[in-house]
């Protein structure tokens, strides 16, 4: 190897990577202080492929089998890659293919209605068995809440849902939007444990079959109606909306668009919750490698592009919190998941086991390591939709766990039903 081993002595200052070349050559970097992987190149050309796009290329080398773990698993190797990420971004490299995708962003995420369904169903559409598998058994592809005490992805769910129910300030006979409703979770938690009435829209085909089955199944059905359609193409009203994991599928040129839409879709008294990835660092770009495999079309914001969309709405930021290592937490769950149930993944070869588990490692890190956080914000059309303080979110948490018990069993049911039938 000629190539590789000037890039990742540059780059790796921290840690330990032990690498083996085609020719069995062996090299080490790091300081030994820190993460730990070894890996073993068995593709010739990823020598100088790794020059040409290094996030991408490693990334697609694991996928392709050019890439072979020996020592730890990719975690592991991620580890050492985001503790040395300064060095790494600092590459000739890097900086090309991130001033290039910089010039590029609004037009690699200004997603239409058209392109909207057609990376909705890129994403989620691959098949509800392997979501089944990876996460909690309510289906929440989204941040867990993790305080302390809860040690277990589905506890780290119900609190997620509670908190955001809580923030809603619900009262019996709203009328609900739930902007990506996914599965259903979100919106059959807060019709059965709120008295609401739930509006849930999404573009992914799957998703809307079973969150329809679910809500037959748990005796819903007249109290929430799923819609397989865009947010754009809601018009009526709603006292609120909620929002969860959704934000990230928007693009940074549909952004003020997205908040004026919520806008439009509260009523005089209403308010909003806006549950999303964001990152504390300054505007940015989605890696090649998620851009290319995983999420085509997705963006996470930094904070400054939300609140200057935000701005444009007119709408009161009432409330924001950030939650920081929740979404680390229940990555590595959904890895582990993924991991324990990797050879009972019915229709999916070897070569998109290891890309998920890639983008699995490599979100979690982003988590642990990098920028990425979590934001709720809470909007309103008026600066006093909800109280001054938070000291109401509390009181309405321990009301709501302590009413779940009569009312989870079955909504967790509604979901076994649906995927049997």
């Amino acid at each position: 190897m000629r190539f590789l081993p000037k890039l990742l002595g540059r780059a790796v200052r921290k840690g330990r990577l032990k690498v083996t070349g085609p020719d069995g050559e062996v090299h080490v970097f790091g300081d030994g202080d820190g993460p730990s992987a070894a890996i073993r190149i068995t593709d010739r050309a990823f020598d100088w492929r790794i020059f040409l796009n290094p996030e991408l290329n490693a990334g697609e080398a694991f996928m392709d089998g050019g890439l072979v773990m020996e020592e730890g698993d990719v975690y592991a190797l991620l580890e050492v890659f985001f503790v040395n990420k300064r060095s790494f971004d600092l590459t000739p490299s890097q900086i090309f293919w991130r001033g290039i995708a910089r010039s590029g962003r609004r037009m690699l995420t200004y997603n239409t209605v058209t392109r909207a369904r057609r990376n909705a169903e890129a994403h989620y559409d691959i098949g509800n068995d392997l979501y089944r598998l990876m996460l909690d058994r309510d289906l929440q592809y989204s941040c867990g809440y993790w305080p302390e005490g809860v040690d277990t992805l589905e506890a780290a769910q119900t609190a997620k849902k509670r908190r955001i129910a809580a923030k809603l300030r619900l009262e019996p006979g709203m009328r609900v939007l739930d902007i990506g409703c996914g599965w259903g979770g979100m919106a059959l938690y807060l019709a059965a444990l709120c008295d609401v009435e739930v509006t849930g829209v999404t573009l992914a085909a799957e998703q809307h079959k079973a969150a329809v089955a679910r809500a037959e199944a748990a005796g819903l059905a007249t109290r929430v109606r799923f819609e397989l359609r865009d947010y754009r193409e809601v018009t009526e009203t709603f006292d609120r909306v909620v929002s969860v994991g959704m934000m990230e599928h928007v693009g940074v040129g549909c952004l003020p668009d997205y908040f004026l839409a919520v806008r439009d879709r509260l009523g005089p008294r209403g308010l909003a919750l806006i549950h999303s990835i964001v990152t504390k660092a300054p505007p940015g770009v989605t890696g090649p490698f998620i851009r290319k495999h995983i999420f085509p079309g997705g963006y996470s914001p930094a904070l400054s592009e939300t609140f200057a969309a935000v701005e444009k709405s007119g709408l009161w930021p009432l409330d924001v919190e950030i939650w920081r290592v929740h979404y680390a937490e229940t990555l590595r769950a959904w890895r582990a998941n993924f991991l324990a149930a990797r050879d009972r993944l019915p229709g999916y070869d070897d070569r998109f086991k290891r890309m998920w588990e890639f983008y699995l490692a490599a979100c979690e890190g982003a988590f642990r390591y990098g920028a990425s956080c979590v934001a709720q914000f809470q909007l309103g059309r008026e600066r006093d939709a909800a109280p001054l303080t938070r000291d109401y979110i509390g009181e309405t948490e321990k009301n709501l766990a302590a009413a779940e018990p009569a009312v989870l069993p079955r909504l967790l049911a509604s979901a076994d039903a649906a995927f049997a039938a």
